[in-house]
């Protein structure tokens, strides 16, 4: 049961959030869209949110401003959260076009939001499950486009919620988070997801 648990904070780590949202609008978007587009994006996405953020970290670790990949110092978050700011930005500016791609831009741009939001608390001193955050922001875009296309997603969108107590829960057990800590990441995933139906539903 504790692999189980701990298994959750690995499959569903904040870094391939980014990634595993765009893996799902590809497979359930009734739109046509070039193989050669989706591989180029996927790969894109891949190195700036996955491979970039483990190498900055390696960078910080070496100068002593981050001591683990699990950031439990609120401190340690301002910089990786930061930089994830600016990876976002990046993806927003050349790769997803509002008219174009306007779910995934929206998307980006949520998630843009959620970190920011992130980020603020840390100067706070106030310290958000990212995990939890980034599990909040796919359910809801899940059930953006299942609204959006008009088609049934309730099995993946279940799969999802179960995801989030399973984060939740992993969190929980490995002493990671507090009950608010959850509920704040939670918060700041989701909102900013719902606010932007507005702009792309």
């Amino acid at each position: 049961m504790r692999f189980f648990l701990k298994a959750a904070s690995y499959i569903f780590h904040p870094l391939l959030m980014p990634l595993l949202g765009t893996l799902l609008y590809f497979n359930v978007t009734p739109r046509y869209l070039e193989p050669e587009l989706m591989r180029a994006n996927l790969f894109a996405i891949a190195i700036i949110t996955i491979f970039i953020p483990l190498v900055v970290f390696f960078l910080l670790k070496n100068l002593r401003i981050v001591e683990t990949i699990y950031l439990k110092d609120v401190r340690e978050r301002k910089f990786p959260l930061m930089i994830q700011c600016i990876l976002l930005l990046l993806i927003i500016k050349m790769i997803f076009d509002p008219y174009e791609d306007p779910e995934l831009y929206y998307f980006y741009v949520g998630m843009l939001f959620s970190a920011f939001s992130a980020l603020v608390m840390v100067l706070f001193r106030i310290k958000v499950s990212l995990h939890q955050m980034g599990v909040a922001g796919i359910l809801v875009f899940l059930v953006g486009l299942s609204a959006h296309f008009k088609i049934n997603l309730l099995v993946t969108i279940s799969f999802f919620l179960f995801v989030n107590g399973w984060v939740a829960s992993s969190r929980l057990n490995s002493d990671s988070h507090t009950y608010s800590e959850l509920g704040i990441g939670l918060l700041l995933g989701a909102i900013p997801q719902l606010i932007l139906f507005n702009l792309w539903l």
